[in-house]
């Protein structure tokens, strides 16, 4: 039981849930903002501690740190079905939108008002993973060992190295270097100490989000927001109760008992759909290499989605095909003005993957398929994650040598976004790119007689608006859309 969390009808939080989910745009900035406001301001179900704690936890996981945050808080305030509940009402939004607008882009992509608008809409996205570049440095790029790093991962990602491989070797280091030179790797900082709220607000103003408290409160283990309210009920059967009998060691007992139990649930439920697809259709199909291929890259989505969107589109475009490079962009653009995590542009591919090669389905359904078994291989994992490691959080916070290894993956992820910035420009300001191939290296460079100015307007009103004048993204992005619809009928 937790003692701190107020008892809260099950249907009031549902109700509450599809309130954040609605709101969720401007990224897992602004998504973080809108759900501290309404869970810790206006409905105080969880004391400010409490809600930073949970943050922290949440950044350490691969996945989507906004949805993941829900998904523990539902957990803490009705156990399990809580926790589904919050997790899934925070991506349905997405999945929809996602979903109505991959079909209209498959089916009328070519019509010249759809045309238009994703002419403007690929240089404002631009922009956008470029100011996650600067973002993201900020946060790590504290030292030369850690500009060293990222200055690393750019080229070997440039170079083709493949992103799992990137992000193990930097986790590696950081645990290496842990061991020998600490002060140089340990620079990620908490959410907690004494600007916590202000760190939250700022995030949120970022984004174009309404402001947050800005109360300083320490981030402690077992901290309390003051008299604690009535007790929340009890946790259902895959729930800890610490108070376990047995002392210490009948605790652990039931904790390994309880992360089993889970973990051939979780996994059961996240590799049985590819196990009755690769039954019916075969190992080569699209259903099953998206599914396989996903669940790859929900293991290795450290530093938010940008990071491993060089990595998917790489792979989609140049391996598998799915999409053509140009593509990638729109997708992520759909994503951007969508509610939900920006990770849904995954579902993106997996619709426009199915759709050019939907074996014995049609186009349209087997769209709709890819677009399903890729959401269901991203999400899954993560309340896999919650629900097997939140009763351990405590033991995780304050860990030095995990702290230097995320701070050395984290700023690897900088190279990362850096080469997805990199490869996106290049993709939207120039027609034609050719593959450079030496001793089986491929480098990418554009036909500087190909550059379309058109697109270098609207990419430098983008980044006229994002870093001189400080709009929103949502600004940004209608601002771009209507200056690229009018050049673009201007051709």
């Amino acid at each position: 039981m937790h003692d701190d969390i107020p008892s809260v009808a099950f249907r009031e939080a549902l109700v509450t849930w599809c309130r954040v989910a609605a709101l969720s745009f401007g990224g897992p900035a602004g998504q973080i903002a809108v759900m501290h406001r309404i869970i810790v301001d206006e409905k105080k179900w969880v004391s400010e501690e409490r809600f930073l704690h949970a943050l922290n936890y949440c950044m350490l996981l691969p996945g989507p740190e906004a949805q993941q945050l829900a998904t523990y808080i539902g957990w803490l305030m009705h156990g399990v079905r809580g926790g589904l509940a919050a997790g899934i009402l925070f991506i349905v939004p997405g999945i929809a939108s996602i979903l109505v607008l991959s079909v209209l882009y498959a089916e009328y992509q070519a019509t010249p008002v759809i045309a238009a608008v994703f002419f403007g809409l690929k240089p404002a996205v631009m922009a956008i993973v470029v100011e996650a570049v600067i973002r993201i440095g900020k946060r790590v790029l504290k030292n030369g060992t850690m500009v060293a790093l990222a200055a690393l991962s750019f080229v070997a990602i440039t170079l083709g190295t493949p992103f799992p491989v990137v992000i193990l070797c930097a986790g590696l280091i950081g645990l290496v270097g842990n061991r020998f030179w600490p002060e140089r790797f340990q620079v990620l900082k908490g959410h907690g100490g004494k600007n916590a709220g202000q760190g939250v607000r700022a995030e949120g103003q970022g984004a174009g989000e309404e402001r947050t408290p800005s109360s300083p409160l320490a981030l402690a283990p077992h901290a309390s927001a003051g008299p604690s309210p009535r007790p929340s009920p009890p946790m259902d059967a895959l729930a800890v109760n610490d108070a376990s009998s047995g002392g210490e060691g009948g605790r652990r007992a039931s904790l390994w008992r309880r992360s089993l139990v889970v973990s051939v649930i979780c996994l059961s439920l996240w590799f049985a759909p590819l196990v009755a697809l690769w039954a019916a259709l075969g190992p080569d199909s699209v259903y099953v290499q998206e599914g396989l291929f996903f669940s790859k890259a929900a293991l290795v989505t450290f530093g938010g989605a940008y990071s491993v969107l060089a990595y998917v589109a790489q792979q989609a475009v140049e391996r598998f095909a799915w999409l053509q490079p140009g593509e990638m962009l729109d997708g992520l653009g759909m994503a951007e003005t969508t509610p939900g995590p920006l990770i849904m542009v995954v579902q993106f591919v997996g619709f426009m993957g199915a759709y050019r090669d939907p074996g014995p389905l049609s186009p349209l359904a087997g769209g709709v398929l890819g677009s399903l078994i890729t959401t269901w291989v991203t999400f899954v994992p993560c309340f896999f994650w919650i629900f097997l490691g939140a009763p351990f959080v405590e033991r995780l916070r304050g860990n030095r040598a995990l702290n230097s290894a995320l701070s050395a993956i984290t700023a690897a992820v900088v190279g990362v976004v850096l080469n997805l910035a990199v490869w996106f420009s290049v993709h939207t300001l120039f027609a034609r790119v050719d593959t450079l191939t030496w001793r089986g290296l491929h480098v990418e460079l554009p036909a500087l007689s190909t550059f379309d100015w058109r697109a270098g307007l609207v990419a430098m009103l983008a980044l006229v608006l994002t870093f001189i004048w400080k709009r929103g993204m949502i600004t940004t992005l209608a601002a771009c859309v209507a200056a690229g619809a009018l050049l673009f009928a201007l051709r």
